[in-house]
């Protein structure tokens, strides 16, 4: 029944594991090693069908591919992910995660990760029982770099300033109309920064809680999510799940820029032309939402400190783009194409190497 969706991934190899307690499937896609170990995020969520948890998984472990070899970092690409059955009882998540962190370390090396969707620094601490020391971001307490999430919404911000400095000739965010769909990890955490920006912030989210929060208790003004691609504004920040810029949703755009966090924002590469040809500046995902990566293994690998990750991701994200835009305006392409080239050139010198 994987014939017709592992027929076009180009990548290296697919774990696949029922896991009988609990009634999950286990998915673990590596995309490549050609850089280094792979690594990438544990997603934790409920799918309508296996095909569809593996269809996530493949496309998210080749996003992961290009936002470590864009900048140079010394990993491949991959992503787990953790299909959660209908009535999963939470009282067997430890155990869950405890028996995934077995499959994790029974791959030496060739698979590294840390939180995604669904999961947390929390649940990195159980899977690291079993699974260590392959684990990234395990909390502070447990000797890890806790949550990327922050650092993640610091280079979003940081994608947006060179928007305005591409579009504008001028870095700052004051005034300007940002619209962050959804305000979770990420999300949430970008609210606040530009905010302070001077940015006039609007937001879109699902969940009641979060909504509460940001538009009482904050004050930042919402729209609803049927409403938010649609919104009238100088950036749209996706920030929740991918796929939401396709050739349905991007006519209904109303925007001059897209820079967000969420990965595999395009339906397909065809909708990089698509933006293009409606005028709108499309920043990468994987440019834009490096920084968690970025930091992490600053933190955790290279033992950096957290002003000095912060700087690391301000200089490549900015400098990226802006090279990007340059590329793509003098050669009539769209920014994704000028990305994927040097994502390429990267992978292929480590090839040549």
């Amino acid at each position: 029944m994987f014939d017709s969706v592992l027929r076009d991934w180009e990548g290296e190899s697919l774990v696949i594991h029922r896991d009988v307690p609990s009634g999950a499937w286990i998915l673990i896609a590596i995309h490549s090693t050609r850089l280094g170990p792979a690594a990438g995020g544990t997603r934790m969520k409920q799918y309508p069908a296996v095909e569809d948890a593996l269809c996530d998984a493949l496309r998210l472990s080749k996003g992961m591919t290009l936002k470590f070899a864009a900048p140079g970092l010394p990993y491949g690409g991959a992503k787990a992910v953790i299909m959660l059955p209908d009535g999963f009882e939470p009282g067997g998540r430890r155990e869950l995660l405890r028996r995934y962190g077995e499959h994790v370390k029974a791959l030496r090396g060739v698979f590294y990760t840390g939180p995604d969707f669904g999961t947390t620094p929390n649940d990195m601490d159980v899977i690291a029982e079993t699974g260590s020391p392959y684990i990234f971001c395990r909390t502070p307490e447990a000797g890890g770099a806790g949550d990327p999430g922050p650092y993640t919404a610091f280079g979003v911000l940081t994608g947006m300033r060179a928007v305005c400095e591409h579009l504008h000739g001028d870095a700052s965010l004051a005034s300007r109309r940002v619209l962050v769909q959804g305000a979770g990890d990420v999300g949430g955490a970008l609210i606040p920064l530009l905010v302070a920006e001077g940015a006039q912030v609007v937001f879109s989210e699902v969940d009641d809680r979060l909504i509460r929060y940001f538009r009482d208790e904050v004050g930042v003004e919402f729209v609803p999510a049927e409403d938010a691609l649609g919104d009238e504004c100088d950036i749209l920040a996706p920030c929740a799940l991918g796929g939401v810029l396709d050739e349905t949703t991007i006519p209904r755009l109303r925007c001059a820029a897209v820079a967000g966090s969420a990965n595999n924002q395009l339906g397909s590469r065809e909708d990089a032309e698509r933006l293009r040809a409606r005028g709108i500046l499309y920043a990468p995902d994987y440019i834009v939402n490096a920084g968690g990566a970025m930091a992490i293994t600053s933190l955790e690998m290279r033992g950096g400190t957290p002003e000095g990750a912060r700087d690391e991701i301000a200089t490549y994200v900015r400098r990226a783009l802006l090279r990007m835009f340059e590329v793509a305006d003098r050669e009539g392409i769209t920014p994704d194409g000028a990305a994927l080239r040097m994502a390429e050139e990267h992978l292929a010198g480590a090839v040549a190497a």
